[in-house]
């Protein structure tokens, strides 16, 4: 393959990787499929192809649509065993962050929730909320109907929309306020504090460091107060697992505030908060090691501020 054709892939790998990981939920599966996607272009005869980025578009998308509907995908998700793969702020691969819809479309929560859609639903709202694509647009990259591609879309639209357990925007300075005052109510043991900065629907969901089979679901402010208060009370155990005692930092990650867990220059632990109106919707608690290598590597490269607690 010439020079001139490796380049114009690599052009759109980064548009390519936040289209794969919005679908995916993964960035290791992103990776695998943008990859793929590479060495179908390799292959192709690329002299007919007319416009290159709808080609590559086409052919990425029906590649993670593939790997949505094997049994082994099909599986995991009906198991509930895993949680989207969580990505520090800067990462090229959390994609177009100009309006409030992409930015929803690369949060935990809606990420989260991306996984109750069957995976054309999921290719739709993605393809249209997050990149804007039309709608004939979207019919000919799925083989499907113009009609049928704007029934997705209000369906996924209205699923989401159902669940969605927050109010408006924050902006970053406030949502991080909130965060700090959670935190600072959680490792004092104010359990009536915490209560008080969640939502009356507020959830809360773990996947106990990986050590399970299933994720841990929480709902209701009380029973969400209790487990985050349970999860933030320092314990030898707890410090022998991660490695020693953690330095609590406050990032982005994925565009919503999140207290990082950090023993030396590794991230062992992220809670990831989404915020509105003052007040927490929804944690997203992960630790397994294989959902936080990115972000570690991101981390390595990264310069963060002081800690908000030096040694937990």
């Amino acid at each position: 393959m010439d020079s001139a054709a490796v380049e114009r892939f690599e052009a759109g790998r980064d548009r390519l990787a936040s289209l794969a990981y919005r679908l995916l939920g993964s960035a290791a599966d992103a990776e695998d499929a943008v990859q793929d996607t590479f060495l179908r272009w390799q292959a192709a005869d690329r002299e007919r192809i007319e416009v290159p980025e709808a080609w590559l578009t086409k052919v990425l998308t029906n590649l993670c649509l593939d790997r949505l509907r094997s049994a082994q995908a099909r599986h995991e998700r009906a198991a509930g065993a895993t949680l989207p793969e969580p990505l520090l702020e800067g990462d090229p691969m959390l994609g177009p962050a100009d309006t409030f819809e992409q930015r929803e479309s690369v949060s935990l929560a809606v990420l989260t929730l991306l996984e109750r859609l069957s995976p054309v639903e999921r290719a739709v709202y993605v393809l249209r909320e997050a990149f804007s694509y039309r709608h004939a647009e979207i019919a000919g990259i799925l083989g499907i109907t113009e009609s049928a591609s704007q029934q997705h879309a209000h369906r996924a639209r209205g699923r989401i929309a159902a669940e969605r357990r927050r109010g408006g925007e924050t902006d970053p300075a406030s949502a991080r306020r909130v965060v700090e005052e959670f935190l600072a109510a959680a490792t004092s043991g104010r359990t009536e504090r915490l209560v008080a900065l969640l939502t009356d629907d507020a959830t809360a969901v773990s996947d106990g460091a990986g050590l399970g089979r299933r994720l841990l679901r929480y709902e209701t402010p009380e029973r969400v107060a209790s487990f985050v208060r349970a999860g933030f009370k320092p314990t030898p155990a707890k410090r022998r697992l991660a490695g020693g005692s953690p330095a609590m930092h406050i990032a982005l990650v994925n565009g919503s505030p999140a207290v990082l867990a950090v023993v030396g220059e590794r991230v062992v632990g992220a809670v990831v908060f989404d915020v509105g109106d003052g007040r927490v919707a929804s944690l997203h608690g992960i630790a397994a090691a294989d959902r936080l290598a990115r972000l570690n590597e991101a981390w390595r490269q990264h310069e963060p501020g002081a800690p908000v607690i030096d040694a937990w």
